[in-house]
């Protein structure tokens, strides 16, 4: 907790002891001295200026750490390293500081610090690839006990000398390769890393491979749940392996919340690609779980992964395969569990302490809204955040299904028949919208690692869908209510189509729980808060289809420019109430006017 600054150094540990502490820590660690002596100076400056509750080492292990990130290494072969080869996971196990404890203090650190923009950034990222790495988890090991035999029931290893023969591999050996490869790959992506979705389905294209490799070994079938309903018929046949590996994707998506089209992408586009390379690299050796093969694999797997988690990834998520993982996570132990529970696994149980830490974090669970409630409809089962966030992308390819990216006959109908059709400019409009949007989505940045232009096309499509959809729907209710009028001006307002746009993508950005959430959208666009605002209401109104967390997150967004964002001394809101006379609309005359009239009326901001 950040302390109170204090004119007394009364009750203060003593400095040589601090020092001590410290010498201990690095030597344990093998620090060089430089990095020793820059947190130690930092240290002391923060100690004589505030008030450190807890354990001192703690903070200790705080300023090794942003000392350690603020300097680099050259490498043999690689240029320079970032950082001084001292990983997150080695500092934290040896001051005995848990993983939740690590981000909340180093958050204070930060603030007491003045630490810089870019590794608060870095630090954001961790914490959202520590969150998106544990709900993972907590979905990997239910999937795994399917498809493979329990590894609680494995027969304890019987000690050998050197001179026997290499012993199979036991079920709890695959069930840590297979989650290893699954981090290692994922740390190749960038783009994949903090994205839940897309995680997902990469696991199981990694429980995929795993499994297939396990049938294509006629000696290792005995690793194979025969009751896994993935499981294809000819398979459950004694003797017959096949000359490739079964794709068992389309079922386990099937049975566990994946989106196969999803799924299918990343193992086509990333997945298979990567894994051919290491096999061609022979980082990997292929019948991944033959006997002589899989000790070579499991070592080379691991060995890649521990120069990553070096050179880049700073957290290492093997962390959730250790014994003592609770502890460094930093769940709190619970009461002994049912035996039923027990064969389960321990460890289930201290995921789902995490819930709790998730909670607070608007990614994974959009926070309830203060207005809007009349749109939310009855509350969806959603057990888990990452059955929450397939379905949120279900619930969105099931709002385009059927149709295109281009207007339909019903809405070219609409645009003939205004005095000056506005085809031409709305098609351009959109083409202009779609290649900002992708030149952003896929541009590195402070905050984010650029994604893949496979994943902005494919982002940018569904938002032009939604986009005509809901273009239809409003400019069909407008003509009901105006009798026929002419909706020229309303097509013509550039604002209107850029909120619409905005919108739409937001929404898709927000079904794929991507991090660039708002105001990231209205940013690149370079457009106004007020403006999209004001469309808000209108597009939840056009669109039955949205689901109650999108209402939700639309509704939370209405409230962020409320509060905070319509007011700015560089507001259009100000203009608007200028031309309006200082005269603020009542919420009944908001009621009942449409969006021709209220959201984006010509009369109260001109530039419209």
């Amino acid at each position: 907790m950040r302390g109170d600054e204090s004119d007394s150094d009364s009750g203060r540990t003593d400095e040589s002891s601090v020092r001590k502490s410290l010498e201990m820590l690095c030597q344990e660690l093998n620090m060089d001295e430089q990095t020793a002596s820059e947190a130690m100076q930092n240290f002391k400056s923060i100690w004589n200026t505030y008030t450190l509750e807890g354990e001192v080492v703690h903070w200790l292990a705080c300023s090794l750490y942003a000392a350690c990130r603020k300097g680099s290494t050259p490498t043999v072969g690689k240029g320079v390293m970032e950082g001084n080869c001292v990983s997150l996971t080695r500092i934290l196990r040896t001051s005995k500081l848990s993983l939740i404890q690590f981000f909340n203090k180093m958050k204070k650190w930060s603030d007491m610090s003045n630490l810089s923009q870019e590794f608060r950034n870095r630090m954001g990222r961790l914490e959202r690839t520590f969150e998106v790495s544990t709900v993972i988890f907590r979905k990997f090991e239910p999937i795994f006990m399917d498809m493979f035999q329990d590894p609680q029931g494995e027969p304890p290893r019987q000690p050998r000398s050197r001179k026997h023969r290499r012993l199979p591999c036991h079920v709890s050996d695959v069930f840590k390769f297979c989650w290893t490869l699954f981090v290692y790959t994922k740390g190749n992506f960038r783009m994949i890393g903090d994205d839940l979705v897309n995680s997902y389905h990469l696991l199981l294209c990694c429980l995929d491979l795993v499994f297939g490799n396990a049938l294509l070994c006629s000696n290792r079938k005995d690793l194979v749940n025969p009751l896994f309903k993935g499981l294809p018929s000819i398979f459950r046949l004694e003797n017959n392996t096949p000359d490739e590996p079964p794709c068992v994707i389309d079922r386990l998506c099937e049975l566990r919340d994946g989106l196969v089209v999803e799924a299918k992408g990343i193992k086509e586009h990333y997945f298979k690609p990567y894994i051919k390379r290491l096999f061609e690299r022979q980082e990997l050796l292929t019948d991944l779980l033959d006997t002589p093969n899989f000790i070579d694999n499991n070592k080379a797997i691991n060995r890649e992964y521990e120069e990553y988690v070096l050179t880049v990834g700073d957290f290492d998520e093997r962390v959730f395969l250790g014994a003592d993982a609770d502890e460094e996570i930093g769940t709190p132990r619970k009461a002994a569990p049912e035996p039923r529970a027990c064969q389960l696994s321990a460890r289930m149980q201290v995921e789902s302490n995490l819930q709790q830490h998730f909670e607070k974090k608007r990614t994974l669970a959009p926070s309830t809204p203060l207005t809007g409630r009349r749109y939310l409809k009855e509350k969806e089962l959603l057990v888990t955040p990452v059955s929450s966030a397939t379905q949120s992308v279900s619930r969105l390819q099931s709002m385009v299904s059927g149709l295109r990216s281009a207007p339909s006959e019903a809405l070219m109908q609409i645009f003939k028949s205004c005095s000056r059709d506005p085809i031409v400019a709305i098609l351009s409009r959109v083409k202009t919208l779609g290649e900002t949007f992708k030149q952003h989505y896929t541009k590195d940045s402070e905050e984010l690692p650029g994604s893949h232009m496979d994943f902005a096309e494919n982002r940018m499509k569904l938002a032009e869908i939604l986009y005509y959809k809901i273009l239809e729907n409003v400019m069909t209710q407008e003509t009901r209510r105006l009798h026929g009028k002419d909706m020229a001006v309303l097509l013509e307002q550039d604002i209107f189509h850029c909120s619409l746009m905005a919108c739409c993508l937001e929404v898709v950005l927000f079904a794929y729980s991507s991090q660039r959430t708002f105001p990231w959208i209205i940013s690149i666009f370079k457009l106004r808060p007020f403006y999209f605002f004001k469309v808000i209401e209108v597009f939840i109104r056009s669109e039955e289809g949205l689901s109650r967390d999108m209402v939700k997150h639309l509704n939370s967004i209405e409230e962020q420019v409320l509060e905070c964002q319509a007011w700015t001394a560089d507001s259009v809101l100000w203009e608007a109430l200028e031309q309006a006379h200082n005269k603020v609309p009542t919420v009944e005359e908001g009621k009942v006017h449409g969006p021709s009239q209220i959201c984006f009326r010509k009369r109260q901001v001109e530039r419209m």
